[in-house]
């Protein structure tokens, strides 16, 4: 594995770092945000702003607008985008957008991606993606799918519930996952003015970072053309594989720039600020903290680097992409952790942006599968890999 990066891709990097620090850092500020996430005016301007500069849905193909990056290049790509809390909508690389787009572009007909994929890829659309229910239904464990999908001349009948739907308020399209009568999952498009379709609340949660935030849907009786259908009837599980692989990786590559903008502020704190006599920074305890966090952000950019480029293979990397994902979500969280606490008080309070990246990540460690599920998933894959040696 050569991670040496070409001279193109140096300058990609550097351009998006110098688009953060002075298109976006300076409007972090901007009151058009709200507990549940930016605004459509203010993404608006945005991804205006990331379209003047070229930068816009980068991991796109290049057909389509984008500039058709591979899995290394996302990771360069999206950790400067992470830098700023506001970078990944600019860029238009934000979940569940940046999810979908992948998705689509690899399972969608002709016909839906002119419907469909095609605005969002410009900027003007958004989308979420429908899986999570509450109990008894489908969670960690999509096997428990509860929300059906019934054939009805041409059109399907879909009924259920959904929660924790990222971006569903103010979306345009939804892909929602339910269960065939033979216990198959089939994902189906839909726009979300289609009757039946209801978001009957928000929900208050810790993180404000994502557009729309996360909401409680219903559907009752929502019928969907068979033309509607995404990819082939019965195959939801194996495409909810094909949007989730990647996308936990994305999730570690945009939040592995948000710790190390944490990093960084911590780091000038502690250079600067005095006690007992010195700068905390030449205090052994304080030291072993900012040692630690290089170390942490350099596992968590390694472990990305490594799936990324096993992706750009052509392989499946469940496994790799499990293990990416706990050992980058539990290393960037002990990082910004770390830096709350050389923060002292204004780790805690809004003195700092380091707050809101603490506030934004912890569900981090949840989201796409909590770190409990993955170890376990991973822990079978490694029995079952040792009883096939034995």
């Amino acid at each position: 594995m050569d991670f040496s990066l070409s001279p193109e891709l140096r300058d990609l990097q550097a351009r998006v770092r110098a688009f953060i620090a002075d298109e976006i850092i300076p409007i972090e500020s901007d009151p058009r945000q709200t507990s549940h996430g930016p605004t459509p005016e203010l993404r608006a301007d945005l991804t205006a702003k990331a379209r003047k500069a070229g930068l816009l849905t980068p991991h796109a193909s290049k057909h389509l607008g984008g500039m058709g990056l591979s899995h290394i290049e996302k990771a360069i790509v999206f950790e400067e985008a992470g830098y700023s809390h506001l970078g990944p909508t600019a860029l238009n690389v934000h979940a569940p957008d940046e999810g979908n787009i992948h998705l689509m572009e690899q399972v969608a007909s002709e016909a839906q991606k002119d419907r469909w994929l095609r605005p969002q890829v410009a900027g003007l659309t958004r989308s979420c993606f429908a899986m999570t229910e509450p109990p008894p239904g489908a969670g960690a464990d999509p096997s428990m799918l509860m929300t059906t999908a019934t054939r009805d001349g041409d059109d399907y009948i879909i009924n259920g519930r959904k929660w924790f739907i990222t971006g569903a308020v103010g979306a345009d399209y939804v892909i929602i996952m339910a269960k065939m009568a033979d216990g198959s999952a089939t994902m189906f498009l839909s726009d979300m003015d289609r009757p039946g379709i209801t978001i009957t609340r928000q929900m208050d949660a810790m993180d404000s970072c994502f557009a729309g935030g996360h909401a409680l849907m219903e559907f009752k009786d929502v019928r969907v053309p068979a033309s509607d259908v995404l990819g082939e009837v019965g195959k939801g599980f194996r495409y909810a594989q094909v949007r989730l692989a990647p996308a936990r990786l994305t999730h570690c590559m945009r939040w592995l720039g948000q710790a190390r903008r944490a990093h960084d502020v911590a780091t000038d704190y502690v250079r600067h600020r005095q006690a007992f006599g010195k700068p905390l920074g030449e205090h052994e305890g304080v030291g072993f903290m900012l040692a630690d966090n290089d170390l942490d952000l350099m596992t968590a950019r390694l472990h990305i680097w490594h799936t990324a480029w096993l992706l750009d293979q052509g392989e499946r990397c469940n496994f790799e992409s499990s293990r990416s994902k706990v050992a980058c979500s539990e290393a960037e969280w002990r990082v910004v952790d770390r830096c709350v606490q050389m923060l002292g008080g204004q780790g805690v309070t809004g003195e700092t942006v380091v707050m809101r990246i603490f506030m934004d990540m912890r569900a981090f460690r949840i989201y796409d599968g909590p770190s409990e599920v993955h170890r376990w998933s991973m822990a079978k894959k490694i029995l079952a890999s040792n009883e096939q040696r034995s």
